[in-house]
Protein backbone atom coordinates (compact mmCIF):
# COMPACT_ATOMS: atom_id res chain seq x y z
CA UNK A 1 0.00 0.00 0.00
CA UNK A 2 1.42 3.35 -1.05
CA UNK A 3 -1.42 5.77 -0.28
CA UNK A 4 -4.85 6.12 1.31
CA UNK A 5 -6.55 5.37 -1.99
CA UNK A 6 -4.76 2.05 -2.45
CA UNK A 7 -6.95 -0.79 -1.33
CA UNK A 8 -7.63 -4.42 -0.70
CA UNK A 9 -9.56 -6.40 -3.28
CA UNK A 10 -12.58 -8.24 -1.91
CA UNK A 11 -13.54 -11.65 -3.34
CA UNK A 12 -16.22 -10.09 -5.56
CA UNK A 13 -13.78 -7.63 -7.14
CA UNK A 14 -14.80 -4.59 -5.07
CA UNK A 15 -11.84 -2.50 -3.92
CA UNK A 16 -11.84 -1.12 -0.38
CA UNK A 17 -9.43 1.70 0.58
CA UNK A 18 -6.71 0.44 2.94
CA UNK A 19 -7.37 2.81 5.86
CA UNK A 20 -10.78 3.97 7.02
CA UNK A 21 -11.91 6.66 9.42
CA UNK A 22 -13.57 5.02 12.41
CA UNK A 23 -16.50 6.88 13.98
CA UNK A 24 -17.27 4.85 17.11
CA UNK A 25 -17.91 7.25 20.01
CA UNK A 26 -17.93 10.22 17.64
CA UNK A 27 -21.02 12.22 18.67
CA UNK A 28 -23.70 12.85 16.08
CA UNK A 29 -23.93 16.43 14.86
CA UNK A 30 -21.25 19.04 14.29
CA UNK A 31 -18.39 16.95 15.71
CA UNK A 32 -19.05 13.96 13.44
CA UNK A 33 -19.74 16.10 10.39
CA UNK A 34 -16.49 18.02 10.92
CA UNK A 35 -14.38 14.88 11.48
CA UNK A 36 -15.65 13.15 8.35
CA UNK A 37 -15.26 16.28 6.23
CA UNK A 38 -11.70 16.77 7.52
CA UNK A 39 -10.85 13.16 6.70
CA UNK A 40 -12.26 13.43 3.19
CA UNK A 41 -10.39 16.70 2.61
CA UNK A 42 -7.16 14.98 3.72
CA UNK A 43 -7.62 12.17 1.21
CA UNK A 44 -9.51 9.47 3.13
CA UNK A 45 -12.03 7.68 0.95
CA UNK A 46 -13.32 5.13 3.46
CA UNK A 47 -15.69 5.96 6.33
CA UNK A 48 -16.88 3.39 8.86
CA UNK A 49 -20.10 3.96 10.81
CA UNK A 50 -22.87 1.87 12.37
CA UNK A 51 -26.51 2.20 13.35
CA UNK A 52 -25.38 1.60 16.92
CA UNK A 53 -23.05 4.60 16.80
CA UNK A 54 -25.98 6.96 16.28
CA UNK A 55 -24.06 9.11 13.79
CA UNK A 56 -25.05 7.75 10.37
CA UNK A 57 -26.92 10.97 9.54
CA UNK A 58 -23.82 13.06 10.20
CA UNK A 59 -21.72 10.81 7.95
CA UNK A 60 -24.24 11.29 5.15
CA UNK A 61 -24.28 15.05 5.60
CA UNK A 62 -20.48 15.24 5.62
CA UNK A 63 -20.13 13.24 2.40
CA UNK A 64 -22.62 15.54 0.66
CA UNK A 65 -20.98 18.70 1.97
CA UNK A 66 -17.52 17.46 0.98
CA UNK A 67 -18.34 17.88 -2.71
CA UNK A 68 -16.75 14.49 -3.43
CA UNK A 69 -18.81 12.20 -5.65
CA UNK A 70 -20.61 9.46 -3.73
CA UNK A 71 -18.99 6.77 -5.89
CA UNK A 72 -15.55 7.95 -4.76
CA UNK A 73 -16.23 7.24 -1.07
CA UNK A 74 -16.48 3.78 0.49
CA UNK A 75 -19.18 3.78 3.18
CA UNK A 76 -19.61 0.97 5.71
CA UNK A 77 -22.43 0.61 8.22
CA UNK A 78 -23.52 -2.16 10.56
CA UNK A 79 -26.76 -3.78 11.62
CA UNK A 80 -27.93 -2.84 15.09
CA UNK A 81 -28.07 -5.54 17.75
CA UNK A 82 -31.82 -5.23 18.24
CA UNK A 83 -32.74 -5.91 14.60
CA UNK A 84 -31.53 -9.41 13.72
CA UNK A 85 -33.70 -11.73 11.63
CA UNK A 86 -34.93 -11.46 8.05
CA UNK A 87 -37.73 -8.88 8.25
CA UNK A 88 -36.03 -6.91 11.01
CA UNK A 89 -32.84 -6.65 8.98
CA UNK A 90 -34.63 -5.39 5.88
CA UNK A 91 -36.36 -2.70 7.94
CA UNK A 92 -33.14 -1.75 9.74
CA UNK A 93 -31.29 -1.44 6.45
CA UNK A 94 -33.90 0.99 5.14
CA UNK A 95 -33.47 3.00 8.35
CA UNK A 96 -29.73 3.16 7.79
CA UNK A 97 -30.18 4.30 4.20
CA UNK A 98 -32.62 6.99 5.32
CA UNK A 99 -30.16 8.19 7.95
CA UNK A 100 -27.29 8.29 5.46
CA UNK A 101 -29.56 9.67 2.71
CA UNK A 102 -27.84 7.39 0.21
CA UNK A 103 -29.01 4.94 -2.45
CA UNK A 104 -26.57 2.15 -1.65
CA UNK A 105 -23.96 0.99 0.85
CA UNK A 106 -20.47 -0.18 -0.04
CA UNK A 107 -20.31 -2.62 2.89
CA UNK A 108 -22.89 -3.81 5.42
CA UNK A 109 -21.89 -5.86 8.45
CA UNK A 110 -23.65 -7.83 11.16
CA UNK A 111 -22.28 -5.82 14.09
CA UNK A 112 -22.26 -8.62 16.70
CA UNK A 113 -23.07 -12.32 16.26
CA UNK A 114 -24.79 -12.96 19.57
CA UNK A 115 -26.46 -9.87 21.08
CA UNK A 116 -28.33 -10.32 24.30
CA UNK A 117 -31.76 -9.99 22.65
CA UNK A 118 -31.09 -13.12 20.58
CA UNK A 119 -28.95 -15.07 23.03
CA UNK A 120 -31.25 -18.11 22.94
CA UNK A 121 -31.69 -18.10 19.14
CA UNK A 122 -28.67 -16.36 17.65
CA UNK A 123 -28.07 -18.98 14.96
CA UNK A 124 -31.57 -18.64 13.55
CA UNK A 125 -31.47 -14.85 13.84
CA UNK A 126 -28.14 -14.63 12.00
CA UNK A 127 -29.38 -16.97 9.27
CA UNK A 128 -32.38 -14.72 8.66
CA UNK A 129 -30.21 -11.62 8.70
CA UNK A 130 -27.76 -13.11 6.22
CA UNK A 131 -30.60 -14.08 3.88
CA UNK A 132 -31.66 -10.42 3.89
CA UNK A 133 -28.03 -9.34 3.33
CA UNK A 134 -27.73 -11.66 0.33
CA UNK A 135 -30.95 -10.34 -1.19
CA UNK A 136 -29.90 -6.71 -0.72
CA UNK A 137 -26.52 -7.56 -2.25
CA UNK A 138 -28.15 -9.28 -5.24
CA UNK A 139 -30.40 -6.25 -5.73
CA UNK A 140 -27.40 -3.90 -5.84
CA UNK A 141 -28.32 -2.08 -2.64
CA UNK A 142 -25.07 -3.23 -0.99
CA UNK A 143 -21.79 -3.71 -2.88
CA UNK A 144 -20.28 -6.11 -0.34
CA UNK A 145 -21.42 -7.92 2.80
CA UNK A 146 -19.67 -9.08 5.91
CA UNK A 147 -19.58 -9.62 9.64
CA UNK A 148 -18.06 -8.10 12.76
CA UNK A 149 -16.88 -9.62 16.03
CA UNK A 150 -17.51 -13.16 14.70
CA UNK A 151 -15.49 -16.05 16.08
CA UNK A 152 -15.02 -19.36 14.27
CA UNK A 153 -18.14 -21.04 15.64
CA UNK A 154 -20.29 -18.06 14.62
CA UNK A 155 -18.92 -18.17 11.07
CA UNK A 156 -19.41 -21.94 10.93
CA UNK A 157 -23.07 -21.64 11.91
CA UNK A 158 -23.62 -18.82 9.42
CA UNK A 159 -22.15 -20.87 6.58
CA UNK A 160 -24.66 -23.68 7.17
CA UNK A 161 -27.31 -21.60 5.37
CA UNK A 162 -25.31 -18.90 3.56
CA UNK A 163 -24.92 -19.00 -0.21
CA UNK A 164 -22.40 -16.13 -0.20
CA UNK A 165 -19.47 -16.20 2.21
CA UNK A 166 -18.70 -13.09 4.28
CA UNK A 167 -16.21 -10.85 2.51
CA UNK A 168 -15.06 -8.98 5.63
CA UNK A 169 -14.77 -9.66 9.37
CA UNK A 170 -14.26 -6.48 11.39
CA UNK A 171 -12.76 -7.34 14.78
CA UNK A 172 -10.68 -5.68 17.47
CA UNK A 173 -7.06 -5.96 16.38
CA UNK A 174 -4.31 -3.96 18.02
CA UNK A 175 -0.86 -4.55 19.51
CA UNK A 176 -1.07 -7.48 21.89
CA UNK A 177 -4.63 -8.40 20.88
CA UNK A 178 -4.20 -10.29 17.63
CA UNK A 179 -6.98 -12.91 17.81
CA UNK A 180 -4.70 -15.45 16.11
CA UNK A 181 -7.27 -18.21 15.57
CA UNK A 182 -9.87 -15.94 13.95
CA UNK A 183 -7.21 -14.19 11.88
CA UNK A 184 -5.76 -17.46 10.57
CA UNK A 185 -9.22 -18.74 9.60
CA UNK A 186 -10.20 -15.53 7.83
CA UNK A 187 -6.95 -15.34 5.89
CA UNK A 188 -7.33 -18.97 4.81
CA UNK A 189 -10.90 -18.34 3.65
CA UNK A 190 -10.21 -15.01 1.90
CA UNK A 191 -12.16 -12.92 4.42
CA UNK A 192 -10.60 -9.48 4.79
CA UNK A 193 -9.79 -8.51 8.38
CA UNK A 194 -10.68 -4.98 9.38
CA UNK A 195 -9.09 -3.73 12.61
CA UNK A 196 -11.27 -1.59 14.82
CA UNK A 197 -9.68 0.16 17.81
CA UNK A 198 -6.23 -0.24 16.18
CA UNK A 199 -4.81 2.08 18.86
CA UNK A 200 -6.26 -0.02 21.67
CA UNK A 201 -8.78 2.71 22.55
CA UNK A 202 -5.87 4.91 23.54
CA UNK A 203 -4.21 2.45 25.92
CA UNK A 204 -1.30 1.95 23.51
CA UNK A 205 0.09 5.39 24.33
CA UNK A 206 1.04 4.15 27.81
CA UNK A 207 3.21 1.28 26.53
CA UNK A 208 6.98 1.98 26.89
CA UNK A 209 7.92 -0.48 24.13
CA UNK A 210 5.78 1.47 21.67
CA UNK A 211 7.38 4.76 22.69
CA UNK A 212 10.79 3.20 22.02
CA UNK A 213 9.68 2.08 18.56
CA UNK A 214 8.25 5.51 17.80
CA UNK A 215 11.63 7.04 18.63
CA UNK A 216 13.46 4.39 16.58
CA UNK A 217 11.44 5.15 13.43
CA UNK A 218 10.92 8.87 14.03
CA UNK A 219 7.15 8.42 14.00
CA UNK A 220 4.32 8.69 16.50
CA UNK A 221 2.96 5.72 18.41
CA UNK A 222 -0.27 5.99 16.43
CA UNK A 223 1.65 5.82 13.15
CA UNK A 224 3.59 2.78 14.34
CA UNK A 225 0.29 1.06 15.23
CA UNK A 226 -1.37 1.79 11.93
CA UNK A 227 1.68 0.79 9.92
CA UNK A 228 1.86 -2.44 11.94
CA UNK A 229 -1.78 -3.15 11.17
CA UNK A 230 -1.18 -2.74 7.43
CA UNK A 231 1.89 -4.96 7.52
CA UNK A 232 -0.14 -7.61 9.36
CA UNK A 233 -2.53 -7.60 6.40
CA UNK A 234 -5.30 -5.83 8.31
CA UNK A 235 -7.35 -2.79 7.31
CA UNK A 236 -7.13 -0.33 10.24
CA UNK A 237 -9.98 2.00 11.19
CA UNK A 238 -8.41 4.65 13.43
CA UNK A 239 -10.88 7.04 15.04
CA UNK A 240 -10.19 10.72 15.66
CA UNK A 241 -12.12 13.99 15.57
CA UNK A 242 -9.16 16.37 15.29
CA UNK A 243 -7.63 17.41 11.99
CA UNK A 244 -4.04 16.97 13.18
CA UNK A 245 -4.60 13.41 14.39
CA UNK A 246 -6.63 12.47 11.32
CA UNK A 247 -3.74 13.70 9.17
CA UNK A 248 -1.16 11.95 11.36
CA UNK A 249 -3.00 8.63 11.15
CA UNK A 250 -2.75 8.72 7.35
CA UNK A 251 0.97 9.52 7.18
CA UNK A 252 2.15 5.92 7.31
CA UNK A 253 3.28 5.18 3.78
CA UNK A 254 6.86 6.49 3.90
CA UNK A 255 8.36 3.88 6.23
CA UNK A 256 8.28 0.17 6.94
CA UNK A 257 8.64 -1.77 10.18
CA UNK A 258 11.14 -4.61 10.31
CA UNK A 259 9.74 -8.13 10.53
CA UNK A 260 11.23 -8.38 14.02
CA UNK A 261 9.45 -5.25 15.17
CA UNK A 262 6.15 -6.39 13.65
CA UNK A 263 6.42 -9.57 15.71
CA UNK A 264 7.49 -7.71 18.84
CA UNK A 265 4.41 -5.50 18.63
CA UNK A 266 2.15 -8.51 18.19
CA UNK A 267 3.79 -10.12 21.23
CA UNK A 268 2.88 -7.28 23.62
CA UNK A 269 0.17 -9.52 25.02
CA UNK A 270 -2.63 -7.69 26.78
CA UNK A 271 -0.96 -4.29 26.68
CA UNK A 272 -4.26 -2.79 25.52
CA UNK A 273 -6.55 -5.36 27.10
CA UNK A 274 -8.50 -7.87 25.04
CA UNK A 275 -11.59 -7.89 22.87
CA UNK A 276 -14.98 -8.55 24.41
CA UNK A 277 -16.41 -12.07 24.26
CA UNK A 278 -19.24 -11.84 21.71
CA UNK A 279 -21.14 -14.61 23.50
CA UNK A 280 -21.30 -12.77 26.81
CA UNK A 281 -21.76 -9.10 25.83
CA UNK A 282 -24.63 -7.39 27.65
CA UNK A 283 -25.98 -5.40 24.69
Amino acid sequence: MKSLTDGYLLPNGVQIPCIGLGTWQTPNGAVAVSAVKEALALGYRHIDTAAGYGNEASVGIAVKQSGIARKEVFITSKLQNTAHGYEETLAAFEGTMKNLDMDYLDLYLIHWPNPIKYRDRWREANAGTWKAFEELYAAGRIRSIGISNFHLHHIGELMKTATIAPMVNQIRLCPGDTQAEVVAYCKTHNILLEAYSPLGTGLIFRVPEMQALAEKYGKTIAQICIRWSLQMGFLPLPKSVTKERIRENAAVFDFELSAQDVQAIADLKGCCGYSADPDTISF
